[in-house]
């Protein structure tokens, strides 16, 4: 029977495949005795052989998907299998003991576990904690008979169902055979629907009941466009969305005859569209989907792809290799933006209650200024190969923003004297996404070169809405009044000053905030690679002199974050 299940369009297309459900087996049991030990012992080695097996076929697919260094973890996980200190020790318990494999690998596990996470001295051997229980879950699954569910397994057309995707689940998926992805929970701004968006494909997340609803093998019809999943379609389902499908294929194939135009609004307005990356491996996407710039560079994955801090010359490279594929095209840096949701296993944070409200960011690059001026280095080092522009993230006072100035202006001064060459042209801006500092936007825009708005950050925290948490996720209003008023303050405060203003959030893309953008002057609008074409094509047919009207009603009159939708939507239709 059809069912029909709503969720929030995360990333754009159509796509039809069987469900393939990515959710965790139950692994509970209960202790037994056993009189039979060889054949308990037999057991154990037989799903050891099982994992072995499965592990070497997990690390030859990611060889080829993710590359050698990324496949290294999966050969850490045989040597585990492969150790008798660990497989001795569990046979020797189910001999000692009596017990079940399936107890026997417990008690083993939960001892190892137990000692390396006591090695706080040594950070390498505390994060093989995580590689015992990744081995133990594996061995557990086949004496249970159940599996695992491996993305980077699949070997046929698929649709994920999934309760949530990590970005690492996310990175495996194979585009050749997933065709889409629906989750439980989830919104636009989640790690995995941005990757979707730079993977172009199609995602519909927070539906709160898909995994519960979907089964293996069922065919599933997945609306990217509209936020919907169609359980077991009927036929006339199938053919009304083929037809939605080969629509919105002709539409891309009009959008790519922008890849080289200049982004022109019906009334001759040029305004520039940007592209976000997080490693200078995204440089094609950007050239491809023909971006005028790049709007951030999240270099907090520089950190997160190494197992230790990454040297001035690492970083270096990674700068100069984007501006020089850039071609003189600005690119703007955000320096290291970590903490919040993004940790770093050989940095460890202060646990905290609140830590997106807490020790990240700018806070952490100005307290540890050895790792911050390491970067300023590398970004000086790189600005002769092109238009760098650098922002602070998550500045919220003036005071932090000068004491960032003043570091970065201390390195150069240093690099000039050794006879380093050093742009002159830099531009030193920062994010704008506390409220507090969006307030106070007229007096930043006095010291600061641009501002860049941050919708994800500043939406949170101005409706004090945890953005990853489901219960609240319906005050993630990016049309509230309250939030056009702050960015159009942002705005005005830049051009007043003679300054420019961006915004690098999730908001830049949206088909309802561009007219709203467009009306109130924003100077750029950077977004996933993959949106920068639809978003040109949309400009195109839009006269900035009609929108005057619409901006002053959304931020005016309007009560709620839906009357700001519905005013935009009927503009457009």
């Amino acid at each position: 029977m059809v069912k029909t299940i709503k969720g929030i369009a995360a990333s754009d297309g159509i796509a039809t495949a069987e469900a393939y459900l990515l959710v965790q087996p139950d692994l509970s049991f209960d202790k037994k005795a056993v009189s039979d030990v060889d054949g308990e012992v037999k057991r154990l080695n037989d799903a050891i052989s099982k994992s072995d097996d499965e592990l070497t076929k997990i690390r030859d697919i990611a060889k080829v998907s993710l590359g050698d260094e990324e496949a290294q973890v999966f050969d850490a996980h045989k040597m585990i299998l492969a150790d008798p200190e660990f497989t001795g020790a569990i046979e020797q318990q189910i001999k000692d003991q009596k017990v079940n494999a399936e107890q026997a690998l417990k008690d083993v596990s939960d001892n190892f576990i137990s000692i390396f996470e006591g090695m706080t001295d040594n950070k390498y051997m505390q994060e093989r904690a995580a590689d015992v229980r990744d081995v133990t879950k594996r061995v557990m699954a086949h004496l249970l008979g159940v599996d695992l569910p491996n993305p980077s397994l699949i070997d046929h057309e698929v649709i994920i169902v999934a309760h949530d995707l990590t970005p690492s689940d996310t990175a495996q998926l194979n585009k050749k055979y997933v065709k889409g992805f629906v989750t439980d929970i989830g919104g636009r701004t989640a790690h995995s629907a941005i990757m979707a968006r730079s993977l172009e494909l199609p995602a519909v997340v927070g539906t709160d009941s898909i995994t519960k609803d979907a089964k293996d093998g069922d065919t599933i019809i997945l609306d990217g466009l509209n936020g919907a999943a169609i359980l077991d379609p009927s036929d006339e389902d199938v053919k009304h969305y083929q037809k939605l499908a080969s629509d919105f294929a002709a539409e891309k194939a009009e959008w790519e005859k922008l890849k080289d135009e200049a982004t022109v609004t019906a009334d001759g307005k040029h305004f520039d569209i940007a592209a976000n990356i997080g490693t200078p491996d995204d440089l094609q996407g950007v050239v491809d989907n023909g971006a005028e710039g790049i709007g951030l560079y999240r270099t907090e994955f520089l950190y997160m792809q190494s197992e230790e801090l990454p040297t001035e010359d690492d970083q270096f490279e990674a700068y100069k290799k984007v501006l020089e594929g850039m071609k003189g095209k600005p690119v703007v840096v955000r320096t290291m933006d970590i903490g919040g949701d993004k940790h770093l296993p050989y940095l460890p944070l202060p646990e905290e209650m609140n830590p997106f409200l807490g020790y990240r960011a700018i806070r952490i690059s100005l307290d540890k200024q050895d790792i911050f001026r390491t970067q300023l280095r590398a970004l000086l080092r790189a600005s002769e190969f092109g238009k760098l522009r650098i922002m602070f993230p998550m500045i919220g006072t003036l005071q932090e923003f000068r004491d960032a100035k003043k570091v970065f202006e201390e390195e150069k001064a240093k690099l000039v004297a050794d006879g380093v060459k050093v742009s002159d042209e830099i531009q030193l801006g920062m994010m704008m996404e506390v409220p507090a500092a969006a307030i106070l936007a007229d007096q930043f825009a006095k010291e600061v070169d641009f501002f860049s708005i941050g919708t994800n950050d500043l939406i949170q925290y101005t409706m004090a809405a945890d953005r990853g948490n489901e219960h609240v996720s319906y005050l993630y209003q990016p049309y509230n009044p309250s939030i056009l008023r702050l960015v159009k303050h942002v705005i005005e405060s830049a051009h007043k000053e003679g300054k420019w203003a961006g915004m690098c959030g999730e908001a830049a893309g949206d088909n309802i905030m561009v007219p709203l953008l467009l009306a109130m002057g924003l100077d750029e609008y950077s977004m996933s690679a993959t949106s920068v074409l639809r978003v040109r094509s949309l400009m195109k047919k839009l006269s900035t002199a009609d929108l005057k009207d619409l901006a002053d009603r959304a931020v005016n009159e309007s009560i709620t974050n839906e009357d700001n939708k519905k005013l935009v939507e009927e503009y457009l239709k």
